[in-house]
């Protein structure tokens, strides 16, 4: 696991007051962060490029954030020049009843990125230790044990060769207060405002909770959590390019060797 101040310490009890959501680190400003942001940008779509030629290795990026809190934006800035082909982004909406009638887990790993590919989920299976907890859609005896599963899950995907990178999107109330107001003045994002929006506003404290419950209990060396400063929507983004392609460029990935004798080969 690479060393940043964002990623959350394996079995350390998470307090998200104490984690600022307009944070910038070292930067001054949008302009003063930008090159930093492009290199790693750059960087991330060479090491997409390597990992998809050697397929060895899978990448699990996986976002949660409040309503509002730039998801879809985050997932469209760092990945867009990556080669589609390489990339598959899953949004994960309330289960169908085919789904229902499995464990909360398996429409998660079916998935799950193969080999060389990296797989992105807005939402996850983490929504089955929030929504279902805050909304009382199944009882503390329940959701309360599925920590523990989603731990044994992602460890057995990462001892598959799964490298596993989860980013909270952390902004304040009044950040999303702001943001859910700009949707419903612009005529061209008033698609994105929903009433249910100003509904799960309501749940912010028991929200707020079940997010601190699950970044202590599940972020680990294998699969850790990252609480992202995401206010400032240039400081997330450099953020989670920066911990990507430095955690990528660790595995040490290789392009596989060329066939025999490729060099005394001619097209005719």
């Amino acid at each position: 696991m690479i060393d940043s101040p964002y990623i959350v310490e394996p079995g350390k009890k998470v307090r998200l007051k104490d984690w600022p959501t307009d944070d910038t680190g070292d930067f001054k400003d949008k302009e003063h962060a930008a090159p930093d942001t492009d290199k790693n940008l750059k960087k991330l779509s060479e090491l997409q490029y390597l990992m998809y030629a050697e397929a060895k290795h899978s990448l699990l990026i996986v976002f949660q954030a409040m309503d509002a809190g730039g998801k879809d934006g985050a997932i469209a800035h760092v990945f867009g020049g990556v080669n589609p082909q390489g990339c598959a982004v899953h949004s994960f909406k309330g289960p169908s009843t085919l789904e229902k009638s499995h464990d909360f887990l398996w429409r998660i790993h079916a998935a799950a990125p193969p080999r060389g590919m990296i797989g992105i989920f807005n939402r996850s299976h983490y929504e089955s230790v929030l929504v279902e907890r805050v909304k009382n859609l199944c009882p503390e005896k329940v959701w309360s044990r599925r920590y523990d599963s989603i731990n044994n899950f992602e460890r057995m995907l990462a001892d598959e060769g799964t490298t596993i990178l989860k980013f909270y999107l952390h902004i304040s109330k009044d950040e999303q207060k702001r943001r859910l107001e700009a949707r419903l003045e612009d005529p061209d994002r008033n698609w994105k405002f929903s009433p249910n929006d100003l509904e799960e506003r309501k749940f912010w404290k028991d929200y707020n909770e079940a997010f601190e419950d699950l970044l202590g209990k599940c972020s680990t060396k294998y699969a850790p959590w990252v609480v992202v400063p995401a206010d400032r929507k240039w400081f997330r983004n450099w953020v989670i390019s920066d911990i990507i392609t430095r955690t990528l460029d660790k595995l040490g990935m290789k392009f596989p060797d060329p066939a025999p004798g490729i060099e005394k080969m001619k097209v005719e």
